[in-house]
C-alpha cells in the first residue's frame, strides 16, 4: 500500500474519531445540563411547596363556652381533645367550606326555632356535626338534618310512614330535636350532657354517670364517638364563627342562598306529584327538593290531614 493511501485512511480515521469525541462531548454536556435543569426545577418546586403550602399547628382558644357553659380548657386532656377536632375539621378544607356555604342557607330556618323553643343557639352546630346539613340516612337508620331514629321521631310527634317522613322536614325535625334536648337538659342539668346524650342516648349517659359517680360531661370516660362528640361541635362552632382565622376566604356571592317559598295548604289526596308540580310551573325534581318529607310520588291522606307544602318562588 502506498504512503498516500495510508495517509488518507489515517486522516479519515482521525476525522471519525474527532466526530465521535465531539458527539461524546455534546452528550456529556447535554446530560450535565439536563441534570442541572432537573436539580433546579426540583429546588424550585421544593421552594414553592415550602412557600405556598403550609400546615400549621392551630391556636386553641384560651376560653370557649358551649351553650353558655364554660369548657375547662385548663385540663390538658380537654385542651388536647379540642385541639384534635380543630385540626381534623380545619384541614378537611373542602368539607368545612361546604358547611360554611350550607349554613348560610339553612341556619335562617333553624335559628328562630331554637330561640322559640328556648334551646341555646349553639345547638345549630350539633345539626352540622350530625349531618353536614344534608338529608342523609345513617347505617342505623337515623335520618335527616338531626339524624333522628324512627322510634324517637314518633315519640316526639313526627309522622313517619312510607308516604310521609317528617324527619326530612327541616322545621318539624328541628322542633323534635329541641324537645329531646330540653328533656335531656332537665334530666341531666347541663347542656353539655344533653348534647352527649343526643349521641349516646339518655340511658347510656345515665349508666356511665352512675358507674363513674360524676355529673360532669368533661369528667366522664366514654366511648370514642361520644368522647369526641361535643368537641367536634365546639370545633365546628369555632371555625364557622371566625372562618378567616382558620384560612377560609370567600365572598357573599359564594354562599348558598335560601330561595323564598310560599305555603300551599292541602287537606286532600294528591294522586300525582308530577302533575301537582306542573300546576305551579315546577319540575317534579324541584318540587321534591323543597318537600323532601313527601316520600312517595303521591299523597294518600286518607285522614284528610292538613299539610303545608312549600312552593319555591323561582325567578
Amino acid at each position: 500500500m502506498s504512503m498516500t493511501k495510508i495517509f488518507n485512511q489515517a486522516l479519515k480515521l482521525t476525522g471519525a474519531l474527532a466526530l465521535l469525541f465531539i458527539a461524546y462531548l455534546g452528550v456529556t454536556s447535554f446530560t450535565q445540563t439536563s441534570v442541572k435543569e432537573q436539580r433546579t426545577k426540583k429546588e424550585e418546586l421544593q421552594k414553592s411547596f415550602k412557600e405556598d403550602y403550609n400546615v400549621f399547628a392551630l391556636k386553641v382558644p384560651h376560653q370557649i363556652k358551649f351553650a353558655g357553659e364554660n369548657v375547662p380548657l385548663d385540663d390538658p386532656d380537654i385542651h388536647e381533645r379540642l385541639d384534635r377536632e380543630l385540626l381534623v375539621n380545619t384541614y378537611w378544607q373542602s368539607n368545612a367550606l361546604l358547611l360554611i356555604k350550607r349554613a348560610h342557607k339553612y341556619f335562617p330556618l333553624i335559628e328562630p326555632i331554637l330561640k322559640e323553643e328556648g334551646v341555646p343557639e349553639d345547638f345549630k352546630y350539633l345539626a352540622v356535626a350530625e349531618s353536614g346539613l344534608t338529608q342523609v340516612v345513617s347505617p342505623a337508620g337515623a335520618t335527616g338534618f338531626w339524624q333522628i331514629l324512627s322510634q324517637t321521631g314518633r315519640e316526639y310527634g313526627l309522622e313517619i310512614n312510607s308516604n310521609v317522613d317528617e324527619r326530612y322536614h327541616i322545621e318539624k325535625s328541628t322542633r323534635a330535636a329541641c324537645q329531646y334536648l330540653k328533656k335531656a337538659k332537665e334530666k341531666f342539668g347541663t347542656w353539655s350532657l344533653a348534647a352527649a346524650s343526643y349521641n349516646r342516648g339518655m340511658s347510656g349517659i345515665s349508666r356511665q354517670m352512675e358507674r363513674q359517680k360524676t355529673d360532669n360531661y368533661y369528667d366522664l370516660l366514654l366511648n370514642e364517638e361520644t368522647r369526641r362528640y361535643v368537641f367536634r361541635i365546639l370545633a365546628i362552632k369555632t371555625i364557622m364563627t371566625d372562618p378567616s382565622d382558620y384560612g377560609y376566604h370567600y365572598k357573599k356571592e359564594d354562599l348558598y342562598e335560601l330561595i323564598p317559598t310560599k305555603i300551599v295548604e292541602v287537606d286532600t289526596v294528591i294522586s300525582d306529584f308530577a302533575d301537582f308540580a306542573k300546576n305551579y310551573n315546577l319540575s317534579y325534581k324541584t318540587f321534591k327538593n323543597y318537600n323532601t318529607w313527601l316520600r312517595d310520588t303521591h299523597l294518600n291522606n286518607a285522614s284528610r290531614k292538613n299539610y303545608e307544602i312549600k312552593i319555591p318562588l323561582l325567578k
